[in-house]
């Protein structure tokens, strides 16, 4: 079988950063897909999944309910627990969207209240949040981007 895009990416010389993962065309129509990454693989501790799921949750509220909403396809953490996964409509670049990245980390950072899609008919594991620890990881994050501006995988 082939080898998909994101498995032939050094995760060894990854870190912290906003990284365009492939971008996909089919009919005309472009897709890409891009990794938020909050920590350096197999050298940083993953994200906790409270947190993880909150950051889901408050991200994809935030990403759905923006200026650019009808260009977002789909927001979701990756299985290994290390960043996000954002697909957006349009053949982009990491700089295409690292503003839309900044701005949903501060509101996710800045949120207060109840947690949107946090209740039993809304989320199949609803009670599994943390606010705090999100907007530690986010804050962590978002400095990490902002000082780095890692932007395109390593060699």
């Amino acid at each position: 079988m082939e080898r998909i895009a994101s498995f032939s990416v050094d995760h060894t010389k990854l870190f912290a950063g906003l990284y365009l993962s492939r971008v996909d065309t089919k009919d005309g129509q472009s897709v890409s897909t891009f990794d938020i990454r909050f920590t350096a693989p197999n050298r940083e501790p993953v994200l906790d999944m409270p947190a993880l799921h909150t950051i889901e949750h408050i991200g994809a509220t935030y990403l759905r309910n923006c200026p650019k909403k009808s260009d977002v396809v789909y927001f979701g953490p990756m299985g290994c627990r290390t960043g996000f996964y954002l697909v957006m409509f349009g053949d982009l670049k990491s700089e295409d969207v690292f503003d839309l990245v900044v701005d949903m980390c501060e509101f996710i950072i800045s949120f207060e209240g109840d947690i949107p899609g946090a209740k039993p008919e809304e989320c199949g594991n609803f009670s599994e949040q943390n606010l705090p620890m999100a907007k530690y990881y986010t804050a962590k994050y978002l400095k990490q981007l902002t000082e780095n501006r890692r932007l395109k995988y390593p060699d």
